[in-house]
């Protein structure tokens, strides 16, 4: 009875296996990813669809089809890759969380959460394609970096905010430098070029000449030198997994030839040895 109830636990065992191996190949064949991205790329169809078809039954459906195809792929990932290799990487926590929140939401009352979780389920693309994972993972990256220059705009706009409300309150209405908040917001209108010369800087230069130094002054700090700031600090954090790369390579490639030498060294030696004993 034990050598039966233990063959049987190595069959289950070996069959466990072997399922397990062809989820694998399955997660890991070239024309998985592709699938999950016409399939993500079918859902936002489907949901762009819905907004001007409400409550169309054949759209639901297939919205429900597609919720099933998430979890099967899903499925397919945790039991291949298995749970630690697959929760080692954020992007599945993320796909997992999303994939869970619609089948979670879809039999509730919640229809704006639904609709929302609906909407998160086209974020999956990031994961999906490698050129916008690589973005967002050097966004992140720069974070901490960015930082500096956070606290840095910060100042600056504090400072013409403060400038603004205290020489330019009385000359446009309360909206624009009234009081500090509203002051940074005019501020942040400013900085993006929306409508700034004729409906905030020349109506102030008009009643106060030397406003247009403040107006320059802002825009080359604030438009020109932060935002060209982040664009290089993001740019570097781009830059740095190809330089990884490169010099994971340039490793392999120099552990490759002192191997070789090595190879070689032993080669000559035994050709000298040879010689010698022949003489």
């Amino acid at each position: 009875m034990n050598a039966m109830e233990t063959t049987n636990k190595n069959e289950w065992k070996h069959g466990n296996n072997r399922m397990k191996n062809k989820l694998t190949q399955v997660a890991e064949h070239p024309y998985f990813q592709p699938a999950v991205i016409g399939i993500i790329l079918f859902n936002g169809l489907i949901i762009v669809a819905e907004t001007y078809y409400t409550g169309n039954r054949l759209l639901l459906a297939l919205d429900k089809i597609i919720v099933w195809l998430f979890v099967l792929e899903m499925v397919i990932k945790l039991t291949g890759f298995g749970m630690k290799r697959y929760f080692a990487d954020r992007w599945n926590i993320f796909d997992f969380s999303i994939v869970i929140g619609s089948f979670v939401f879809y039999s509730t009352p919640f229809v704006s959460v639904l609709r929302l979780i609906r909407v998160l389920r086209l974020i999956r693309m990031i994961p999906a394609i490698p050129a916008l994972r690589k973005i967002i993972d050097s966004l992140m990256k720069s974070v901490p970096a960015l930082t500096g220059i956070l606290g840095l705009s910060m100042l600056v706009f504090s400072i013409y905010a403060i400038i603004g409300t205290t020489f330019f309150s009385e000359v446009l209405p309360y909206e624009f430098f009234g009081s500090f908040h509203t002051s940074l917001f005019t501020l942040m209108q400013v900085v993006t070029f929306e409508s700034w010369a004729s409906q905030v800087a020349r109506p102030v230069i008009n009643e106060i000449p030397w406003a247009w130094a403040y107006f320059v002054s802002f825009i080359i700090i604030g438009a020109l030198v932060i935002l060209n700031l982040v664009v290089a600090v993001i740019l570097s954090y781009l830059g740095q997994d190809d330089e990884a790369k490169r010099k994971e390579e340039m490793d392999r490639l120099y552990r490759e030839n002192q191997e070789l030498k090595q190879d070689i060294q032993e080669v000559k030696q035994l050709i000298l040895e040879g010689k010698n004993k022949n003489n």
